[in-house]
C-alpha cells in the first residue's frame, strides 16, 4: 500500500520524468479512438428495492439483517472471492470494461503511450504458454547474484541494489509530505518484511495453524525455486524465525491505524547511521541516486536498529533464505503455473478461505492497475464517466460541506477557540471528482511481448525512479492515490482533501437518475464520511494546512476522547462471529467517519428537500429510503477465514456492523422506522454517541 493510503481514511510510496504531463481541460478526457464500449455484457450493480427487506425482520433490532438478509441469503460469496457485495459487485463491472479497453489496446497495430503500455500488459500477461514456458527462468540471475551473499556487507550492498530498482522486502521507502510542512515531499522509511498480515500472527495461539501453515508455504515456495526438499523445510524454519524476530520490534495494525504519529519521526542521516551501523543510511541515499537530506522519516526506529543488528548476527545462509523465498513469494503471481497456484493456496485459499483462484484476465487486470493504474484510468473515464455525473458530485460535495459546516457551528460540546480551528480546516477542503485534472506522462516506460514478469519489473523500477523525484520538491496536489477504475475514496489529511474514484460514483452509491434521498444515504453520506475523516481521532491531528500540530484546547481534546471512548465500547461489544469481537479501538476512525458521515448526509437531505412534498416511494418515506440506501451499501457477506484477518488487521469494521452502527445513534432514523426505547437500534443517554 502506498504511504500516502496507509495515512489517508479510506473508504474500504522520484524522479518524475523531465517531459511534463498531458492537461486535460475541466469535464474533458481523452479519447480511445476506435473503440465503443458495449455496456449488453456488462455485470449489473447492486442498487436498493423495497422487495429485498425482510418481511420477517425488524428494522429495530437489526437494521442490517432487515434490509440486507435477504439478498444475503442470495448471494453466497463467490468461488473466487472472500467477500461479496455492493463494493464487489461495482468491481466486477469496472474489471469488465476495463477487459474491454485493455483487448483494444492489445490489437491496436504500432500503438503508443497509455494504449501500448495496457496492451502489452494484457497481452503478455493472458499468455499462458509463455509465462509456463519461461518457468522461474525470469528470475534466475536475481537468485544467482542472492546465493552470492556470504558476508554482511555483501547482503547490506545487495538490500541497497535491489532497492534502486523498487524491489523492497524488509522496509518500503517513498516520498509524502512532511508533516511538519506539508506544501514539500521528504523520504520516509518504513517497516515491512513480514510475510503474515500482522505481527499478532507469530504471536497469538489463535493463530498458531496460521503461522504452521506459513512456514509449510515457505518450504513449498523454496522448494518450488530449485533447493531440495529437505532442505527446503529447514530453510523455512529459519525463515520464520528471522522473520519473528522481526515482528517483535513491529508494530500491529491496531497501534499503527491509532497512532498516525508512528510514521513520522524525523532523523538526520547521521543518527540514522548510529543507530542502524551495519545498513548505512547515507550509503543507502547515495546508492538511489539521492542528494544527502536534512532529515527524513525512519519510522519505528527499533526496527531499523534489529535489522541493523541482524546483519550483523544472522548467518548469511539464513539471509540468503529469507531473501530467496520472498524474492520468488513476490514474484510467484506472475510466472507459471505451479507459483501462481502455490502463492494462491496459501494466501487467498488457507489465510482467506476464498475457494477458486480468479481467471488469468482478471488477475491480470488487478496487477495492471496496481501498476500503472492511472495509464489504464485514463481510457476508462472516456467511457465509463460522463461530464452530467461529475456535475451532480460536485452539487452533492457543496451540499455536505455546508451541511457539516452548520453541524461544526452547532456543537455543544466544543469551545468556540477550537471550533473556529475546525471551520478553518473545513474551509479548505479540497475534493477530487472522478479522475485527475492532469494525467501522469508514462514516457519512459518500456514495455513489449516478450515477457510479462519483465514488463512488470520495468513498470515497478520505472514508479519507483519517478517517485524518487518527487523528495526534497514542493508536493503536487494535483497527483491522486487511487486510479479513477477504483472502486473506493479517500481522505488525505496532509493535503485535506477528498477524493472520489469515476468508477465508485455507481448505485447503489449514486446514481443520476435516482431521488435525492437514495444518493444522499449512499454516495452523500461517503462524501460525508471523508469529510469526517478531517476530524476523526487522527485526521484531528492535522490543521487546515495539512500540519501535523496539536489545535486543540485541553478540555475539548478531553471531551473529544470521552465521546471516541464510547464509541470504542460500542464496536466492541459487536460478535462477528463466536467468541470474536470487533476491535473497536482498530476501527475507531473509520467508525467516526461513519457516524459524522451519515449525519451529516441526513442533514443535507433533509434541507435538499425542504419544502417539496414526500413522494412516498414505494410506501417509504425519504427518511426510510435514506437509511435503507445506507444499509444497501454495507451488504456484503465474507468467508469466515477472510473475517478473521480482517477483525485482526482491517481499520474497518465489518459490514453488518457498519450498516447499524451510525444509525443506531441517529434519533432520526428511530423516528423514521419509528422504533422505541429499548430496542436494540435506540440507544439513549450515555450509551448514545454524538460527535460532530
Amino acid at each position: 500500500m502506498l504511504l500516502s493510503l496507509a495515512i489517508a481514511g479510506v473508504v474500504a510510496g522520484c524522479q518524475r520524468d523531465a517531459t511534463p504531463a498531458t492537461t486535460v481541460a475541466e469535464g474533458a478526457a481523452p479519447e480511445v479512438p476506435g473503440f465503443t464500449l458495449d455496456e449488453s455484457t456488462l455485470p449489473g450493480v447492486n442498487s436498493f428495492k423495497a422487495a429485498d427487506f425482510d418481511a420477517n425482520g425488524n428494522a429495530c433490532t437489526d437494521f442490517g439483517a432487515y434490509v440486507n438478509g435477504t439478498w444475503l441469503a442470495a448471494n453466497p460469496v463467490p468461488g473466487d472471492r472472500t467477500s461479496w457485495g455492493a463494493f464487489e459487485m461495482l468491481d466486477e463491472r469496472s474489471q469488465a470494461i476495463q477487459r474491454q479497453l485493455a483487448e483494444h489496446a492489445a490489437a491496436i497495430e504500432g500503438a503508443t503511450g497509455v494504449e501500448k503500455i495496457v496492451g502489452d500488459l494484457w497481452a503478455t500477461g493472458t499468455d499462458a504458454e509463455a509465462i509456463n514456458a519461461q518457468g522461474i527462468a525470469p528470475l534466475e540471475p536475481e537468485l544467482a547474484t542472492i546465493a552470492g551473499l556470504d558476508a554482511p556487507e555483501k547482503i547490506a550492498d545487495y538490500l541497497r541494489a535491489s532497492a534502486a530498482k523498487g524491489q523492497f522486502t524488509l522496509f518500503g521507502f517513498g516520498p509524502e509530505a512532511d508533516f511538519m510542512d506539508s506544501s514539500m515531499n521528504i523520504a520516509y522509511a518504513f517497516p515491512a518484511g513480514l510475510g503474515l498480515p500482522d505481527k499478532t500472527y507469530y504471536f497469538d495461539a489463535d493463530k498458531k495453524d496460521k503461522l504452521e501453515a506459513y512456514q509449510a508455504h515457505v518450504a513449498k515456495v523454496l522448494e518450488l525455486s530449485g533447493v531440495p526438499a529437505a532442505d527446503a523445510a529447514t530453510q523455512a524454519t529459519d525463515v520464520v524465525a528471522f522473520e519473528t524476530r522481526l515482528a517483535r520490534v513491529s508494530k500491529s495494525s491496531e497501534e499503527m491505524s491509532r497512532d498516525v504519529g508512528l510514521f513520522y519521526n524525523p532523523v538526520s542521516l547521521a543518527d540514522a547511521d548510529t543507530l542502524a551501523p551495519n545498513f548505512t543510511w547515507t550509503k543507502f541515499f547515495e546508492s538511489q541516486g539521492l542528494a544527502a537530506p536534512e532529515k527524513f522519516s525512519l519510522a519505528i526506529p527499533e526496527f531499523h536498529a534489529e535489522v541493523s543488528s541482524m546483519l550483523g548476527d544472522v548467518a548469511p545462509a539464513t539471509w540468503q533464505s529469507y531473501l530467496r523465498f520472498h524474492t520468488v513469494d513476490s514474484a510467484s503471481p506472475y510466472l507459471a503455473d505451479a507459483f501462481a497456484e502455490e502463492n494462491f493456496n496459501f494466501y487467498s485459499r488457507t489465510l482467506r478461505g476464498q475457494k477458486e483462484m480468479k481467471e488469468r484476465g482478471k488477475r491480470v487486470l488487478d496487477t495492471i492497475t496496481g501498476q500503472t493504474g492511472e495509464a489504464l484510468g485514463q481510457m476508462y473515464v472516456d467511457v465509463a464517466f460522463s461530464p452530467e455525473a461529475k456535475e451532480r458530485m460536485e452539487t452533492l460535495v457543496a451540499n455536505l460541506g455546508q451541511a457539516l459546516k452548520t453541524r461544526i457551528e452547532n456543537l455543544e460540546w466544543m469551545s468556540g477557540e477550537t471550533k473556529a480551528k475546525a471551520l478553518e480546516k473545513w474551509a479548505s477542503f479540497t475534493p477530487k471528482i472522478g479522475y485527475p485534472d492532469k494525467w501522469r506522462d508514462w514516457s519512459g516506460l518500456a514495455t513489449s511481448r516478450d515477457s510479462y514478469i519483465g514488463n512488470l519489473l520495468a513498470a515497478n523500477e520505472f514508479n519507483y525512479k519517478w517517485s524518487l523525484g518527487k523528495i526534497g520538491k514542493p508536493v503536487d496536489k494535483t497527483e491522486w492515490a487511487m486510479p479513477p477504475q477504483m472502486v473506493n475514496a479517500y481522505y488525505n489529511p496532509l493535503a485535506n482533501e477528498i477524493v472520489f474514484p469515476a468508477a465508485i460514483l455507481q448505485p447503489p452509491f449514486f446514481d443520476a437518475n435516482a431521488d435525492d434521498p437514495l444518493n444522499y444515504g449512499g454516495i452523500g453520506a461517503v462524501i460525508g464520511h471523508e469529510m469526517t475523516h478531517g476530524y476523526d481521532d487522527q485526521g484531528s491531528r492535522f490543521d487546515a494546512t495539512g500540519k501535523f500540530r496539536n489545535w486543540w484546547s485541553d478540555a475539548d481534546a478531553k471531551g473529544f476522547a470521552g465521546r471516541t471512548d464510547k464509541l470504542v465500547n460500542q464496536f466492541n461489544a459487536y460478535e462477528a462471529a463466536p467468541g470474536l469481537h470487533v476491535n473497536g479501538k482498530l476501527t475507531l476512525g473509520e467508525n467516526i467517519a461513519d457516524l459524522g458521515g451519515l449525519a451529516t448526509a441526513y442533514d443535507a437531505m433533509k434541507k435538499a428537500t425542504e419544502g417539496s412534498e414526500d413522494p412516498m416511494i414505494e410506501g417509504l418515506s425519504r427518511d426510510q429510503r435514506f437509511f435503507a440506501n445506507w444499509a444497501t451499501v454495507w451488504r456484503r457477506n465474507f468467508t469466515d477465514e477472510e473475517l478473521k484477518v480482517r477483525i485482526a488487521t482491517d481499520p474497518h469494521a465489518p459490514a453488518n456492523f457498519r450498516a447499524i452502527g451510525a444509525p443506531s445513534n441517529l434519533p432520526a432514523f428511530a423516528a423514521a422506522f419509528q422504533c422505541k426505547a429499548g430496542d436494540a437500534m435506540v440507544r439513549e443517554g450515555d450509551a448514545k454517541v454524538v460527535i460532530w
